[in-house]
């Protein structure tokens, strides 16, 4: 969820733009006369891969609105930590994927992270946790030159903390929940187990250091994803904790556990697949965790009624009855993902609205991290409008910006990057074809987008374009010029 497309290639093979229906953004709805104390609700992930958000100083103020009682930033930036100090917010820090092997190399390069990143703002900010990467085991192209180091790395920042007497500080990393073999929807949860390529070289030696040190196994977990790709077996409501009765239950065979939400259930096989390592004891901890505001007209369930009844309920179950099935009253970080929607985080629509506020700092939703107001106080929410998938036409169009002068060069890129991809992708466009007039950048990038799109989405292609992209149900097509749809 957090990682950022580095090459304009990559980010127009994963790219799509734009939640499925975009309405003004409401009144703010953050909790108001809040204390400046440390709260102690659940935390948030602080991402900024977005355009005109907050900065650091009001963004720590949006976290205390919401009661969040802890902040994950993906890297160590000294502004945002600056801003956290005095706060007594629990922080988490993160080593970036690409120096790991660096920092297993060499003891020095360790401690000199230590010293630049971390030292100058501890401990008046709370760094509490220090992350070395982040899904690490998700990305088969690091598999020679990382994994193998994730621990060695570990070891060292470890060192370089103890010579500095610094003890509060657990050293962990972030893994998705494709570390298992069943992946994120691993049932029964008493029978997940470690992927076979990375269980005894990879995973046992971590979970071996993150015992001896008392740290977390920080897990993104994501009932979303499996409802969205489930929903004819899980119901709607198991996964937005709203299970038991008529919302939905399951008896894990192997233990006699009774589940009653799907988070559950993802943490407990994580449990279990340390328990067959041998390291059944090491604590859990949710790197991310939440539900979508918005997304693509494809993508199901998305809406901001289900991410408000979502981190509602979840901040209310971790205030009152923390722990699993298999890990009873256990208390466990968590962190909810994210403060705002991102609109330059590439891949479909979703990656672009997980935040609890919009870019312009207004609140999606109203919500108490800290778990302590009644669900019943909260005013009503807008009806969810695309819980039942969208069966309709969709087309992929240059994005309408009003007020906004068109970027020629960028969107001339994007447009030349489209018709060099698939099979007679821009014919139409050329002069004498169907589709050449009228003769401008915007009229051909929006037939490119969409013959790219159209030809290629089957196989991970997206509606992006580097953020110039977006989704529509209106046809486009005008006179002989016809754009295929998403049903041709």
């Amino acid at each position: 969820m957090a990682s950022m497309a580095a090459l304009l290639v990559v980010v127009f093979l994963a790219g799509c733009h734009g939640e499925r229906r975009r309405p003004p953004p409401p009144p703010s709805l953050v909790a108001q006369g809040r204390s400046t104390a440390a709260a102690h609700g659940i935390g948030v992930n602080y991402g900024r891969v977005a355009d005109d958000i907050p900065p650091p100083a009001r963004s720590v103020e949006l976290l205390r609105a919401v009661g969040a009682g802890s902040v994950k930033i993906y890297d160590a930036n000294s502004s945002v930590l600056r801003a956290l100090a005095g706060t007594r917010m629990r922080v988490s820090i993160m080593v970036p994927n690409e120096i790991i092997p660096g920092l297993a190399a060499s003891a020095a390069a360790a401690d000199r992270w230590v010293a630049e990143n971390l030292v100058p703002y501890y401990p008046e900010t709370r760094v509490k946790y220090l992350l070395v990467g982040n899904e690490l085991l998700s990305d088969y192209s690091i598999a020679n030159s990382t994994w193998p180091r994730i621990v060695p790395a570990m070891e060292n920042l470890h060192v370089s903390l103890r010579r500095r007497r610094i003890s509060s500080v657990k050293i962990s990393t972030t893994l998705a929940m494709d570390a298992l073999t069943s992946g994120a929807f691993p049932r029964p949860p008493s029978a997940a187990a470690f992927r076979p390529d990375i269980a005894g070289d990879v995973v046992r030696p971590l979970l071996r250091f993150l015992n001896g040190t008392n740290s977390y196994y920080f897990v993104d977990a994501y009932p979303y994803f499996v409802w969205a790709g489930n929903n004819d077996t899980v119901p709607l409501e198991y996964a937005l904790f709203q299970g038991g009765g008529g919302g939905g239950r399951y008896v894990d065979p192997g233990t006699g556990l009774t589940y009653t939400n799907m988070l559950d259930e993802m943490l407990d096989a994580v449990v279990h697949a340390m328990a067959k390592l041998g390291y059944g004891g090491v604590k859990l901890g949710i790197a991310e965790t939440g539900w979508p505001n918005g997304g693509d007209y494809e993508q199901i369930g998305c809406n901001a009624h289900n991410a408000a009844i979502y981190n509602r309920n979840l901040a209310a179950r971790m205030a009152r009855s923390p722990g699993t099935p298999a890990r009873p009253g256990a208390k466990m970080p968590v962190f909810v993902f994210s403060l705002y929607n991102e609109d330059l985080k590439p891949g479909p629509g979703t990656e672009r609205h997980w935040g609890l506020y919009y870019a312009n700092g207004t609140a999606v939703y109203p919500v108490d991290l800290a778990g302590a107001r009644p669900l019943r106080s909260y005013p009503l929410l807008p009806p969810p409008e695309n819980d039942a998938p969208y069966k309709g036409p969709v087309w992929c169009v240059l994005a309408g910006r009003r007020g906004e002068k068109l970027n020629e060069t960028a969107v001339g890129d994007a447009l030349a990057y489209a018709c060099g991809q698939g099979n007679g992708t821009c014919d139409a466009i050329q002069p004498g074809g169907e589709c050449f007039r009228p003769n401008t950048t915007a009229a051909h990038a929006s037939y490119a987008f969409n013959s790219y799109w159209q030809q290629l989405r089957k196989t991970g292609a997206t509606c992006y374009f580097n953020n110039l992209a977006e989704e529509t149900t209106k046809d486009p097509s005008h006179g002989s010029c016809k754009f295929h749809s998403s049903l041709d």
